[in-house]
């Protein structure tokens, strides 16, 4: 498969090393596509949409995606630095948009603000990454590492964080009603409530 055009619509279509970096698209459809370590970094989608696609090896740091939909789609072992998903457009009447992203990387990226119910994220990289204000009820959260990530104003509840590491999430300041958290490294939420732990 070639390059990409403005406004096009594209079914079911496999893109495999497709190289376009810093380039700029606009009103394309993605439908049901595959794409294989291609490289979009730095790549601006405006008003597109993608629909059950999938992202494999791929590197999509510093990509942007203004005024563009996503529904049900899956990233997997791909590079995804410096995103700021809150310029992506989220439908309030949508709560679950099927979002899954297996052993990525989203260090630096903005999650501020947005609804994302049942969010997929295992054995993920998330340093730095923003997610005060957010509503990610029911979300998997599992093998994580959550280095100097934020979490204010959030709801957790119900998530999963089986196995993930290094989260600050002030149990006060956060709902993590009948959220799930690996034994030890729950001893973090108590941090926030002063307490001092002896053996």
């Amino acid at each position: 498969m070639g390059g990409l055009s403005d406004n096009e619509q594209y079914f079911d279509v496999s893109f495999e090393k497709l190289e376009i970096s810093d380039a700029s698209y606009q009103g394309i459809e993605f439908e049901e596509c595959q794409f294989t370590d291609c490289d979009f970094s730095g790549v601006r989608f405006a008003g597109c949409k993608f629909i059950n696609c999938e992202f494999l090896k791929c590197n999509l740091s510093l990509f942007s995606l203004p005024n563009s939909r996503l529904f049900g789609v899956t990233f997997v072992e791909s590079k995804l630095v410096g995103v700021n998903w809150t310029l992506a457009e989220w439908p309030i009447y949508h709560v679950d948009f099927e979002l899954k992203f297996v052993r990525c990387i989203l260090n630096d990226s903005s999650f501020f603000g947005l609804t994302l119910n049942e969010l997929v994220m295992d054995e993920c990289k998330l340093h730095d990454v923003d997610f005060r204000e957010g509503d990610f009820t029911g979300s998997v959260m599992t093998l994580c590492d959550f280095t100097n990530s934020l979490f204010m104003h959030t709801n957790l509840q119900n998530a999963d964080f089986s196995d993930s590491v290094s989260y600050a999430i002030d149990v006060l300041e956060n709902r993590i009603k009948g959220a799930t958290f690996s034994r030890y490294e729950a001893l973090n939420l108590l941090e926030s409530l002063g307490i001092e732990l002896v053996d």
